[in-house]
């Protein structure tokens, strides 16, 4: 029986690692990756980490994964496949059999869906981003453009237009599906153009982004754009699959849980990209590792106090 199981080695699992282990629960981080780092791996240049501009994503996520090692945190590579609330434990699922703890952290991140189009892949860091408030400010003063016509999508190219010297917005349907109010403040930018109905066919360059093939549905016509950077706002999917049953999720499948992330299940606490936060950043997903870490302790006191 351990006293916490955490569930992903993102920079939340990872963070609610270090200061669990060093508020001495014993612990476990179970991560289905060979490696841990979550979606930082994939990131070429992080310049917004304080005190650590212009790091290398992966190797950010050697770091985190050092720090945690370097106090004996104990780690196993299995895939959770389910969780059983068992009032006082949680017991996990896994592909390698289960695990009981008295609490558990879902740090298990989110995805971003992909255009899945040629060049996405290969550029993926060099060009081609899923985060404008992340990236954005490499491309000051040059051409980019966002895929997607959601409120996400709009907000991306409502600021990426106060860095760079013109956005394209591509859309694929024939009117934009984010908020109203949105979509003025975006029409009323000079240096946004809003392509409707087109879709983005291919992300052109070898080692970093130099344009887009996009495609016209209505006339089946072609065009490149020369462009240094690609912004795909299509969707994200957080990694809460595991708990939708047992806790209080929004209509996005996000956990609903407040700044010590403690979820509606008592014992069950949501760090990182899973929970329903306004801004899903590394530094953010830190904090809540540490929140949520700090919050098991307090529960786990509380529990021990009352029995």
């Amino acid at each position: 029986m351990y006293d916490l199981i955490i569930i992903g080695s993102g920079p939340a699992g990872l963070s609610a690692a270090v200061y669990g282990k060093r508020a001495h629960l014993n612990l476990v981080v179970l991560e289905k990756n060979p490696m841990s780092g979550g979606q930082v791996l994939n990131t070429y240049e992080v310049d917004n980490y304080l005190g650590l501009p212009g790091i290398n994503g992966f190797d950010m996520g050697l770091k985190f994964r050092e720090h945690a090692d370097r106090l004996g945190v104990e780690f196993r590579e299995v895939s959770a496949l389910s969780m059983e609330d068992r009032g006082s434990s949680k017991l996990v699922h896994t592909n390698q059999g289960d695990l009981e703890a008295r609490a558990v952290i879902l740090a298990t991140g989110a995805v971003h869906a992909t255009l899945a189009v040629p060049g996405e892949e290969r550029l993926t860091g060099k060009g081609v981003s899923y985060c404008a408030t992340c990236d954005g400010a490499f491309f000051r003063g040059k051409t980019v453009a966002v895929a997607g016509g959601g409120d996400v999508a709009l907000e991306d190219a409502i600021y990426l237009a106060r860095l760079c010297e013109k956005v394209y917005l591509i859309h694929r349907r024939d009117e934009l599906r984010g908020a109203m109010i949105l979509q003025q403040e975006l029409k009323k930018l000079p240096n946004v153009e809003i392509l409707y109905s087109h879709v983005v066919e291919e992300i052109l360059g070898e080692e970093k982004t130099e344009g887009i093939r996009v495609k016209n549905l209505k006339t089946g016509s072609t065009d490149t754009l020369s462009l240094a950077g690609l912004f795909v706002a299509v969707g994200i999917r957080p990694g809460t699959e595991l708990v939708r049953s047992l806790a209080d999720c929004d209509e996005g499948g996000y956990v609903l849980a407040g700044e010590d992330c403690a979820t509606s299940l008592p014992g069950l606490f949501a760090a990182g990209d899973v929970r329903k936060k306004p801004l899903r950043q590394i530094v953010t997903a830190v904090a809540d590792g540490a929140n949520a870490a700090a919050a098991v302790g307090s529960y786990l006191k509380s529990e021990t106090a009352g029995n």
